[in-house]
């Protein structure tokens, strides 16, 4: 009888502790719409078939995957403490344009920073940006 009684207590705990754990998700905004300039929409990847991989890793660990998380899910150790969840990559990048993607990553907004004086080489932001796309598969 003691160990049905242990059983059913440590279920219950278990079973309070990961709502509480998921709570933050529902608790975060999603985020609002973004506008991107036309100008970035049209923007072509000039690294497409020429990415340098390695260097977009780096990179995207160095300055993303806090909130971001190691694959792209919003699930990095800051993303809990944002007030709009960060996204998840493997289903919000599928029908953006690379260029939309460099807008919001170069530039940022709200909780998310500018990266203008941290990633200044653009050919930087264009391995992130096709290291971000391994995600999608």
């Amino acid at each position: 009888m003691k160990s049905k009684l242990r059983i059913m207590l440590v279920s219950t705990f278990v079973l309070a502790l990961f709502v509480v754990m998921q709570s933050f998700i529902v608790l975060q905004e999603k985020p609002k719409e973004w506008k991107v300039p036309t100008k970035y929409q049209k923007m072509e990847n000039p690294t497409k078939g020429e990415a340098d991989l390695k260097v977009g890793k780096m990179l995207y660990n160095k300055n993303c995957k806090s909130c971001h998380g190691n694959k792209g899910l919003g699930d990095g150790p800051k993303a809990k403490k944002l007030d709009t969840f960060p996204g998840n990559f493997s289903k919000d990048l599928k029908g953006q344009a690379d260029g939309s993607i460099f807008y919001k990553s170069l530039f940022g907004r709200d909780e998310m920073p500018n990266y203008e004086k941290d990633i200044p080489d653009e050919n930087d932001m264009w391995n992130i940006i096709n290291y971000m796309r391994t995600f999608e598969k």
